[in-house]
């Protein structure tokens, strides 16, 4: 840019020097043309009268020179010997105007050669020089004012950007040692970078991260731990029935059987455990399923006849209200599982001769299941946790009943991965209320 501006304030210079010195020029040269009738050596005398007459003070140099370009009229003497440049004589008797211009020496040069026409012809020329060193030092100082101010913006530049590279790699850095941290178990690490850039939009989605990592860490551990639980239970009770039964040699049969039926009942609770262990496991490895039309309303049915003796032995009320046409797009497994699980959850935490009401139908373009009881319900406080794994209300209650806290879990997130949704609320009059909608599919049935 800097360049540009000078280059553009020359060029401006040499064109009004031009036209100052071609006009000057032309001026003497018309002069001579009205005054003399030829330009030779015979006219010298009056061709230092017309030069008298003329106001040249203002020119570094003027010189008249003939057709063979030798100086007439030269008081600065610098073509007396040499004459006129016989290429430029040539171009002026042709009837051009010759201009040149330098910029040498902190100082602008200007010179026009004129032709001097008489009767028509080119018979001389007229030599105007200008040498201007006042506007040359001022285009000097410009250009040192320029490059002072480049050299003073280029080492701002330089700063400026030293510092912005300085900042941005250290807040990568963090980044870097933010994420060596997190990666050595560190999950409670958070980033702190101020601002609102992409690093750190980068920062919060770091923290955000690390947060989803702890609570996930934390669920996996409470996971574990209540994993392990409920397995060394049913384990430590088959170990001590069958430890009695070896180390009691005079048993009665009676009593072994007893304990051996224990066995099986404790067997068949670690069944139940580990199998939804393994539903769970299948949930969460997104394992993917062939999806297809289903009819909910023989989810459901099945679900009934399967917990009708569940309830009888308990003294419940099993009653339905099934529509037609409620398909969606699933699986029958997955409609068993959420079906099953929320009837058996209603019967299992239900009140002596209480009722369980399940209502299917369609609403809306949806699929909307319904449970209803009339047991103990859910208090406030723990309403938003019924659904996370192991979590129970009343815990000796629940092995009681033989839950195993994970049938709610598989609830939640088998509707989940059906793009369904689930609820749980409490019942004006006690019990509780489990909704599941989903979409209805009228696609065709596929095989």
């Amino acid at each position: 840019m800097n360049t540009y501006f000078l280059l553009a304030t020359r060029n401006m210079i040499f064109t009004v020097k031009q036209v100052f010195v071609e006009s000057q020029a032309l001026q003497i040269a018309l002069h001579l043309e009205e005054t003399l009738d030829a330009l030779t050596t015979d006219e010298e005398e009056r061709i230092m009268a017309v030069m008298a007459q003329l106001d040249i003070t203002g020119f570094t140099h003027v010189a008249i020179a003939d057709a063979e370009g030798t100086a007439l009229y030269d008081p600065a003497g610098s073509f007396s010997h040499e004459g006129f440049p016989a290429g430029r004589m040539e171009r002026v008797l042709d009837g051009y105007v010759v201009f040149i211009a330098q910029f040498t020496d902190g100082a602008f040069s200007s010179s026009a050669f004129t032709p001097v026409m008489i009767r028509g012809a080119a018979v001389g020329a007229v030599y105007v020089h200008d040498e201007d060193t006042a506007q040359g030092e001022l285009l000097i100082e410009m250009q040192n004012t320029l490059r002072n101010i480049s050299a003073m913006v280029a080492i701002f530049s330089v700063v400026a950007i030293a510092l912005i590279i300085w900042s941005v790699l250290r807040r990568v850095t963090s980044v870097i040692n933010a994420i060596k941290s997190v990666r050595e178990g560190q999950y409670s690490y958070h980033i702190k970078m101020s601002g609102s850039d992409e690093l750190a939009l980068l920062g919060d989605e770091f923290n955000s991260l690390t947060n989803r990592l702890r609570e996930t860490d934390e669920i996996r551990r409470r996971f574990v731990a209540d994993a392990s639980h409920e397995l060394k239970t049913p384990l430590a009770s088959i170990r001590l029935l069958s430890d009695s039964i070896l180390q009691n040699e005079d048993i009665e049969r009676e009593t072994v059987m007893e304990f051996i039926s224990d066995i099986g009942m404790e067997a068949e609770r670690l069944a139940r455990i580990t199998g939804k262990l393994m539903t769970l496991t299948r949930i969460d490895s997104h394992i993917p399923d062939d999806f297809k039309r289903v009819d909910m309303r023989d989810g459901v049915l099945a679900a009934l006849r399967m917990l009708g003796p569940l309830a009888e032995s308990r003294g419940l009320t099993l009653n339905s209200e099934l529509g037609e046409g409620c398909f969606v797009l699933a699986t029958d497994d997955a409609i068993h599982q959420v079906t099953f699980n929320l009837i058996e959850n209603s019967i299992k935490y239900n009140n002596p001769d209480g009722s369980v009401f399940v209502r299917l139908r369609v609403e809306e373009m949806s699929v909307v299941l319904t449970v209803d009881d009339r047991g103990v319900g859910v208090p406030n406080e723990d309403l938003p946790y019924i659904f996370d794994r192991f979590y129970r209300v009343d815990k000796a209650r629940s092995r009681d009943a033989g839950g195993s806290g994970l049938g709610l879990s598989i609830v939640r997130d088998t509707v989940h991965e059906l793009k369904g949704k689930v609820t749980a609320a409490k019942r004006v009059g006690g019990g509780m209320r489990f909704q599941v909608r989903f979409a209805l599919y009228a696609g065709k049935q596929t095989t």
